[in-house]
């Protein structure tokens, strides 16, 4: 591999300088804040540094230490709920010698963490029992500190100059940490206790005398404030767009503003944790709820529903899934459509959401600094200093080249799930500027393939799903050059063309729709010819400037069976190709396959192990009758999710070879939890069971249903049509799979076709 091909710079290359001393993070996220600690409820700055409390792109908490006579407290257990609303830890007191001269033993003091997030502000109570016989008296301190660091600054993105850090200012029962940014805005972190503690710095101290079998409770809160721009710094003033967020993690009424201070700790620690808990229940009211045979498998399906709402934030347009957590807690494009798409047959409402958003901030001009141009899809949108001084792109970046057919695939999608169509009515104008965006812009050099190649100085060299700087190479290793027309990309407008073509026909367009049928099948003999490497078995994986085939194997190929564009020969031959040794780890399908120059089992992109990838993948195969090849797919995420913690499958893990009894190999700096990884599962389960929602006939269809070897059975209750619902039994019977009804409340059909 030439040597230029190792040394490739990436500027948004998420650098891990040293592990974390402890990867067992805890995470929560409320609306635009999230906060990332270890396992004893603490934010440390030694290791990978991420752990902090974010918002809007913001670390407004990179120290929380809680000390027993100076002393970390041993760690019992600490677990987040499996709603992901409440953070609670059981520590004890180590062998402690104290300044007043007593001797307190390990484990005589039991101390209770419970931390909650809600909107902007992070509540946290504190329990301490006296188990011992005597009476003790000691001091417990928590140390705060603040860096206001950008989020690309966390990920390894280094800065010319920074805005001002603030002196602390500590007075009575509050703490406050400041920044006055490059951007005219000044942070503000305020901590608020429910007591009054000694004040040295930023270390807040407490006595406390515990009579024997005694408890004392204390709590605080840690709100994240933002003024607004005071007008003497250094930014170009407010992004146009998304970039200026404004979101909610529920609907209720919350305060607002920096005026609106932050009630008293207690009743705010327990009026938060109640109002985070109806909100979610509130929010998972429509969903259906799935029990199978497998005790294992419950928990995967419910560790990932719980992360899907997690993550789900609501918007002036509706619920949007943010991407991941910590390094994409935000809008993407891409990853919100397929994360829909992944939950669309549970509850279509995220798509309506995702397609509300993305409509709304659907580019109206050219701007090349952007990315963008008239009818583009938002790739990515964030609301942190350096996004607002231009330092990244991404305040409202429009960088993918892939977010706009599926933008409209959703949209039909939506409607076959629906039958909304006062909504898709609606909503036809940006589906009509996006399909125009395909034809206008989508193929640079009119060839008839769909390319990209940056605009921007600081944009995204590679805007496909794979966007890391060496994820689209030549067969020797070498990068290649744009503008470039990824295989998956074809297949996007394909199946973009073709649900054009239903909404055009559905709202009286049949022209039009005459037109997208007939432009979508010659697209799909072109690509054929050009894309398909029989020595291979499998589509190459892009097109370079010059037209050169990437002849690699890699998963994208596999991503064009889930549209449809490949011929039913080809769909064979490339699920072999996937499912063989080169390919399938054991966990799942890798994205560069083994025997490639460029495959590396610990990269990003070149050779390690995406969810969202597999299941995609999975889909397809089962579009095509592979139900074995689309099986084993949903078994090895199964096998990876049951060594997981919690059974949280991350972004992405290492594309080493599976070995029994053990686990597979973490990513260091994956998200977890990523939206679309949370998916997979829903998506894999719909391929396997070939089910399809109609809303316009009310009808759930099966077709040629299979159930993984380790479940006997699964049960589907309250899947939602419209005002309808129904319960649904499936069984295994030897080779195949029997359906029964036994709740149904309105008219919904239930059909099985093999």
């Amino acid at each position: 591999m030439p040597d230029e091909a190792i040394l490739i710079h990436d500027q948004y290359y998420i650098r891990a300088g040293s592990s974390r001393l402890d990867d067992r993070t805890r995470v929560l996220k409320h609306g635009d804040s999230f906060a990332v600690f270890d396992r004893f409820g603490d934010i440390d700055p030694l290791g990978s540094g991420e752990l902090g409390l974010y918002h809007t792109d913001t670390r407004f908490l990179s120290r929380l230490a809680l000390r027993l006579e100076g002393k970390r407290p041993l760690l019992l257990e600490s677990m987040v709920k499996q709603d992901n609303t409440v953070f609670r830890v059981d520590l004890m007191n180590a062998d402690t010698q104290c300044d007043n001269g007593q001797t307190i033993a390990r484990g005589s003091v039991h101390v209770f963490r419970s931390k909650v997030l809600l909107d902007d502000a992070c509540h946290e109570r504190l329990r301490l029992h006296n188990y011992s016989l005597a009476t003790i008296e000691f001091d417990f301190s928590v140390q705060f500190d603040a860096d206001f660091a950008d989020l690309f600054e966390v990920r390894g993105m280094p800065r010319a100059q920074r805005g001002q850090v603030l002196e602390p200012h500590a007075h009575s029962r509050e703490l406050e940490l400041g920044y006055r940014g490059r951007d005219g805005r000044t942070r503000r972190t305020r901590i608020v206790f429910d007591a009054e503690p000694r004040w040295d710095g930023t270390y807040a101290t407490f006595h406390l005398r515990l009579a024997a079998h005694a408890e004392a409770t204390f709590s605080w809160a840690i709100a994240c404030e933002i003024d607004e721009p005071h007008g003497n710094g250094d930014s170009p003033g407010p992004a146009k767009g998304p970039a200026q967020r404004t979101t909610r993690g529920d609907t209720e009424k919350a305060p607002a503003g920096r005026e609106q201070r932050t009630e008293h700790p207690e009743a705010g620690y327990q009026a938060a944790a109640d109002r985070v808990a109806r909100s979610v229940a509130r929010n998972r009211e429509r969903d259906p709820q799935i029990e199978s045979s497998n005790a294992q498998f419950n928990d995967w399906l419910d560790r990932s529903l719980a992360d899907l709402h997690l993550l789900c934030t609501s918007t002036p347009h509706g619920p949007y899934p943010y991407a991941g957590v910590p390094w994409y807690s935000t809008v993407f494009g891409r990853d919100g459509i397929i994360t829909a798409l992944e939950f669309l047959w549970m509850n279509p409402s995220m798509a309506r959401g995702v397609l509300s958003y993305l409509a709304a901030t659907q580019a109206d001009a050219d701007n090349p600094e952007r990315d963008a141009q008239p009818g583009k899809i938002l790739h990515e949108t964030r609301g942190g200093e350096m996004a607002a001084l231009g330092e990244v792109p991404f305040g409202c970046y429009y960088g993918s080249i892939d977010a706009t057919p599926l933008f409209v695939v959703l949209a039909d999608a939506y409607h076959r799930r629906t039958a909304d169509t006062d909504f898709v009515s609606a909503l036809w104008p940006h589906v009509d500027r996006a399909l125009d965006w395909i034809d206008r812009y989508g193929d640079i050099d009119d060839d008839g393939f769909y390319e990209y190649a940056r605009r921007s100085g600081t944009g995204l060299r590679n805007q496909g799903w794979k966007d890391s700087q060496d994820a689209i190479f030549h067969a020797d290793g070498s990068q290649a050059e744009g503008p470039i027309a990824l295989c998956e990309m074809q297949a996007y407008v394909y199946a973009a063309k073709l649900a054009g073509a239903r909404l055009s026909r559905l709202l009286g367009g049949n022209d039009r729709a005459q037109a997208l049928e007939r432009e979508a099948a010659e697209l799909r003999d072109r690509f054929a010819q050009t894309f398909w490497c029989e020595e291979l078995g499998i589509y190459a994986m892009a097109l370079d400037g010059d037209k050169r085939p990437c002849r690699v194997v890699s998963s994208n190929a596999g991503q064009c069976l889930f549209t449809g564009i490949a011929l039913p020969e080809h769909a064979e031959r490339v699920a072999r190709t996937l499912t063989g040794d080169e390919c399938f780890s054991g966990w799942g399908i890798r994205t560069i396959g083994s025997a490639e120059n460029g495959y590396n089992p610990m990269s990003y992109h070149n050779g390690s192990v995406w969810p969202h990838d597999n299941a995609l993948i999975a889909a397809g195969f089962a579009r095509y009758g592979l139900k074995d090849a689309a099986l084993q797919v949903l078994e090895g995420l199964f096998a990876a999710a049951r060594f997981v913690e919690m059974h949280r499958l991350p972004e992405l893990f290492c594309g080493f070879r599976r070995r029994t009894g053990e686990a597979p190999t973490l990513y260091p700096v994956a998200c977890s939890p990523q939206a679309w990884a949370a998916g997979a599962v829903f998506l894999c389960l719909q391929a396997c069971l070939g089910l399809e929602v109609r809303g316009p006939t009310a009808t759930v269809k099966f077709s040629d249903p299979v159930l993984p070897a380790f479940m006997r059975h699964m049960h589907v209750r309250n899947l939602r049509i419209g005002d309808a619902s129904v319960d649904l039994l499936l069984a295994r019977r030897g080779g195949d799979v029997g359906i029964s009804v036994p709740r149904r409340s309105g008219p919904v059909s239930v059909v099985t076709v093999k």
